[in-house]
């Protein structure tokens, strides 16, 4: 039979694949390589969680939920909020379960975007951001912030690209792939911009609880942002759940009655069992959450000092687990650089350039890696780095 003809959607035949897994997907097929790429915790889920898991199992928590999530959990998130950040969030109908933080990135912005809407991002951001933006039917509007300011979120710059049609400001602090974490300071100028010209704030706090120099401020807690402010959060960094797929999305009940009518129609709940592991998470997974963070900031510290001292200049990551070095010592672009590295050396890292074009020059290092296996990675980088010379 003669297959249909027409077209397919030019929208997402625009869309590159993503450029983070390209570099893993050949990273797997060779012996060897010490893989700096995929952001995900190489500590297994705490036992605790696991173990409510599978007890929640044996009694048959194998059911749909609530669309909105398991009542429990979402009122052990708001306390969370409350608790950590100072943010008041009703749990029945401001507090949204998804199935994972990628799940309410989508929900938020097809709820607020109409066709032509432009969404600013500044970048380097993270992969899904800007097609996302092109999904739900928006424009995304990248402006590229600083490296030698350490790409803190600059209201001027932003400013510059805000337009009539300027619907939400996306962004992610701790920041993939920079690991910055924004200052409250710059988070309110940026929170005032949005109440003069009028627009959304879509904050991405994903990595809150991996933050190493200070504390994290949630934009919802800044002077006037509550009411104009998506915050975007899950269990899948701090807790190292990222394959139990747990996000939850807190907004105004407006905004979030529209997610929530979205959630209905696609993913209609949050897996059952995994909503009992984040309530297991929030109950008892704190002393968990510390000694992985610790365990980061002694990473941080060795790996972004060895980059240093091999001429791969970094600004320090205050939080996350993710190195942005400039590689321009090298002479050679981002692509080359990845492709290169892994080829002879067999180090993975993902050109800086799949963050968006202000990202050419970088590449992104995780280093959520055992510390031997990152000394390792030094080691190599650096061979190839003299290899060159």
């Amino acid at each position: 039979m003669t297959p249909p003809q027409k077209p397919l959607s030019r929208v997402v035949e625009a869309c590159p694949p993503s450029g983070i897994r390209k570099f893993f997907d050949l990273a797997q097929t060779m012996k060897g390589v010490i893989t700096l790429g995929v952001g995900e915790p190489d500590f297994p889920t705490p036992w605790g969680v696991r173990e409510a898991a599978i007890h929640a199992l044996s009694r048959g928590a194998t059911t749909y939920t609530g669309n909105s999530g398991l009542p429990e959990l979402r009122e052990l998130i708001c306390a969370d909020l409350a608790a950590r950040h100072g943010v008041t969030y009703r749990p029945a109908d401001e507090c949204l379960v998804t199935s994972g933080v990628s799940e309410g990135l989508d929900l938020a912005l097809r709820a607020l975007i109409n066709p032509g809407d432009e969404v600013i991002v500044p970048e380097p951001s993270y992969v899904a951001y800007q097609p996302c933006v092109a999904f739900a039917g928006g424009v995304a509007v990248p402006v590229a912030m600083d490296p030698a300011q350490g790409y803190r979120l600059d209201a001027e710059r932003i400013a510059a690209a805000v337009t009539p049609r300027t619907k939400a400001v996306l962004f992610g602090s701790p920041s993939n792939p920079t690991g910055a974490a924004q200052s409250a300071e710059d988070l309110a100028a940026v929170v005032a911009l949005a109440e003069r010209e009028d627009f959304w704030l879509v904050s991405d706090e994903i990595y809150d609880r991996l933050t190493y120099t200070g504390t994290h401020t949630s934009t919802a807690a800044i002077a006037g942002a509550w009411d104009r402010t998506v915050l975007l959060n899950g269990f899948s960094k701090s807790y190292a759940m990222t394959g139990w797929r747990v996000g939850y999305v807190c907004a105004p009940e407006p905004l979030a009655a529209l997610m929530h009518r979205i959630h209905q129609y696609t993913m209609l709940c949050a897996p059952h069992v995994s909503q009992v592991a984040a309530i297991e998470a929030l109950r008892s997974a704190e002393p968990d959450v510390a000694e992985m963070v610790a365990d980061y900031d002694r990473r941080r510290r060795l790996f972004v000092k060895g980059l240093d001292e091999l001429g791969l200049t970094c600004p320090e990551p205050g939080g996350a687990f993710y190195a942005f070095p400039s590689i321009r010592a090298s002479g050679l672009s981002s692509q080359d650089f990845a492709e290169q590295l892994l080829n002879e050396q067999k180090v993975a890292v993902v050109p800086g350039d799949v963050f968006g074009p202000s990202g050419e020059g970088h590449v992104r290092c995780s280093y959520a890696t055992a510390l031997p296996l990152l000394e390792e990675a030094l080691e190599r980088i650096g061979h190839f780095l003299s290899s060159r010379t």
